[in-house]
């Protein structure tokens, strides 16, 4: 496989004179926008790069067996971090905490939570609308009337909204609404579904599979950026094993092992790797501590009387005090930062 880089300035001629020589030569071509310049992706043989290297606007040109070039760290190099609205980024040194119900119940039930998290300092506000269950007959979310909820929620607190999407339908009319498009554990090689996440602007939060490898992880982000959207957030999420002690097994191996493979920021949620509600806090510092840019955890102002993962919600003053030994670990950390990096984002 070979990876073109364009200058910023490429111009569709310049582009198209890149693609002719590569079909001209047996080459598939998959042309990527980009902010920095398009991305020309050619899989098949070639036998020389030198041609190439001349045309006019080529910045750089790459040998790449990797599957996922878009994603690759050696190959794309370091991006930034990811841009979700105005005041905030996940990766690049910040840890972003979003905090929420699993689903939308009510208006009372979510704006309750909303403002707790909110004035605990987390960062964004998740809440599932749609909700996929292994149960057919289990709460499956309250669908549009969830993302209007979700709107006033956002409009009350100033807390950018996570939810996830489930069908490739669905993208269009959401991704223009909310601030981070969720793929769960069920979607991420929902092919259609990532394929139509491409097309758009929105952010999206790709979940582990639960029992999918990081290759698989990795090359299900790249039908996102093979679109043309850059924007993908990794979220490891345990996977599945033999052990039943916890819902799933948090492997945190992955946070460093994909930070190196990737420049895509890797956020974890603990609440559905454990399953387990004091389970969440030490698995949250522990992510953390490994490199996360971030953590999703399961709040609920009740999680007595949830319809959903209530075993596995933190209450209102059991996040308040999770966002304070945040801030101390963070401070402990410190004299690590140009390791890892990471400062809360309050």
């Amino acid at each position: 496989m070979i990876v073109v880089q364009m200058n910023e300035r490429s111009s569709s001629l310049d582009i198209a004179r890149v693609c002719d020589h590569q079909e001209r030569r047996g080459m598939q071509i998959r042309v990527v926008p980009g902010r920095r310049g398009s991305t020309i992706v050619c899989e098949g043989h070639s036998e020389t790069d030198l041609e190439l290297k001349k045309l006019p606007s080529v910045k750089a040109v790459s040998r790449t067996n990797c599957s996922y070039p878009l994603a690759s760290l050696e190959v794309s190099g370091p991006q930034g971090p990811v841009q979700i609205g105005r005041g905030l980024s996940i990766g690049g040194g910040s840890v972003a905490v979003m905090a929420g119900p699993c689903s939308v119940e009510s208006r009372e039930q979510l704006l309750e939570t909303a403002r707790g998290v909110a004035s605990s300092g987390a960062s964004v506000l998740r809440g599932g609308a749609f909700k996929p269950r292994s149960n057919p007959y289990s709460f499956q979310g309250l669908g549009s009337q969830g993302i209007d909820l979700l709107l006033e929620a956002r409009e009350d607190t100033g807390l950018p909204i996570v939810t996830e999407v489930m069908s490739p339908e669905d993208v269009e009319w959401l991704a223009p609404q909310v601030d981070i498009l969720q793929v769960g554990t069920r979607s991420m090689q929902n092919f259609p579904l990532l394929k139509a996440l491409g097309r758009v602007d929105t952010p999206v939060l790709l979940k582990r599979g639960m029992a999918s490898t990081v290759d698989e992880w990795l090359q299900a982000a790249e039908y996102i950026l093979a679109g043309g959207n850059s924007r993908v957030i990794l979220c490891e999420r345990g996977i599945r094993s033999f052990d039943k002690s916890t819902r799933n097994t948090l492997d945190l191996s992955i946070v460093p092992l994909v930070k190196s493979l990737t420049h895509l920021p890797v956020v974890v949620d603990p609440s559905h790797a454990t399953g387990k509600r004091h389970l969440v806090a030490p698995m949250s510092l522990a992510a953390l501590a490994a490199g996360a840019d971030g953590l999703i955890v399961e709040v609920h102002s009740r999680p007595e009387e949830a319809l959903c993962d209530g075993p596995q919600s933190l209450d209102l003053p059991a996040f308040d005090g999770l966002m304070n030994r945040i801030s101390r670990l963070m401070e402990a950390l410190e004299p690590e930062e140009s390791e890892w990096g990471l400062k809360v984002a309050m």
